[in-house]
């Protein structure tokens, strides 16, 4: 059974929209057939073209794709959200009281009530609403997770993880007037919030830590380096979770030599586990007093039940796209079950959602709240 999604954001000119696109279709169970994909009419109508969209449900805005789509027959089924951070919001609120399904990509907004209306409207609604962070789609990923429920590392005692790339080294002595700076969204308070670092890529950091180990942060200590910004393009946390164990966090984007540069070591009583986006077909498993192991995922010796993910046999590497499918086939194999009546079960629930992505933006306000005063102690409510 195929079913309908829309998309807002996602032009042909950005790269991430058609990556979601793609991983949608992995799967063959859901249909394009509506979109807003951009304010320039000319990017909208090409983007539309290019998706082979009836013109009539290429929409000039999300407000008027909402309101058309949710009371059409054949209207679709979720909308899935690829726009500036301060976008999101609006966006997400005016497809809810639609009653259409939302997918939005992370962070989930820009200020922690937003974030708190999106979650109840959700709920009153009765409306499935989950986030694209990526990672947690990686089979191995999945299989860490297990690992640690099975507590074979025992009690966590530390964790410690990093977001890291380059992708504002090539602004020249990171000058703060630089066009490259000042032509990035992402750069400017009013389009990005509070962080840019921190909101961009280390949410991932949290989300990817609390999936794998069910950890929740209590309250952080950070310091950010703006190199004249406004917003942080690096940033350092000491972080305590609601058990007393420790963690330290680092995000930046002006890791010279790095690229895209996932890194979460778990360490526990009775052994630890690492993971490095770089080679997400790998898990480095240490047990206590024996040799490190590498565990390739696809291979008939990991028994946990998240190993099932995988698409592609032993030793042909899986990556970004499959883990986004990944995420998609709970997220779409939950509205379906929503759309016939039934209750998601199982592996269908396994998607970030909205509470997630509430717990993001709290993260976001705390390290920013600590960066600015002289990095104090903040607790995350």
């Amino acid at each position: 059974m195929k079913i309908r999604y829309g998309m807002v954001g996602g032009s042909l000119t950005g790269m991430i929209g058609d990556v979601h696109r793609k991983a949608l279709n992995i799967d063959e169970m859901v249909e394009l057939v509506a979109g807003a994909f951009s304010p320039d009419q000319g990017r909208n109508k090409a983007t539309g073209e290019a998706c082979k969209l009836d013109s009539d449900r290429v929409y000039d805005d999300y407000k008027t794709m909402a309101k058309t789509e949710s009371s059409r027959a054949d209207g679709i089924d979720f909308v899935v959200v690829v726009t500036p951070n301060d976008s999101h919001y609006g966006i997400c609120k005016a497809f809810l009281e639609a009653g259409i399904h939302v997918i939005c990509d992370k962070p989930l907004c820009l200020e922690v009530w937003e974030a708190e209306e999106l979650e109840k409207l959700s709920e009153l609604k009765n409306l499935l609403f989950g986030l694209t962070y990526t990672y947690v789609g990686y089979t191995t990923v999945k299989i860490m997770r297990e690992m640690v429920q099975k507590g074979v590392i025992g009690d966590i005692v530390s964790v410690n993880a990093e977001y890291v790339d380059e992708c504002m080294m090539s602004l020249p002595g990171l000058d703060a007037n630089d066009p490259a700076v000042l032509s990035d969204w992402r750069m400017d308070p009013k389009r990005a919030g509070v962080s840019s670092c921190v909101a961009d890529i280390g949410t991932h950091i949290e989300y990817t830590v609390h999936y794998i180990t069910g950890l929740l942060i209590k309250r952080l200590v950070a310091t950010a380096n703006t190199y004249g910004h406004v917003l942080d393009l690096n940033a350092n946390m000491i972080i305590e979770y609601e058990n007393g164990v420790n963690g330290a966090y680092w995000c930046s984007n002006v890791a010279a030599g790095k690229l895209n540069g996932l890194l979460v070591r778990i360490y526990g009583t009775k052994g630890s586990l690492e993971w490095d986006q770089h080679y997400p077909d790998y898990i480095r498993y240490t047990p206590v007093g024996k040799p490190p192991q590498i565990l390739p995922r696809g291979c008939g010796y990991l028994t946990e039940e998240a190993a099932s993910n995988s698409r592609l046999h032993q030793g042909s590497p899986e990556g970004t796209f499959e883990a986004f499918a990944n995420l998609y086939k709970n997220m779409v194999g939950s509205i379906i079950k929503l759309k016939n009546g039934e209750t998601p079960t199982g592996n269908e629930l396994d998607y970030p959602t909205v509470k997630d992505g509430l717990n993001g933006i709290k993260f976001v306000h705390a390290f920013a709240e600590s960066a600015k005063n002289n990095s104090v102690w903040v607790n995350i409510n």
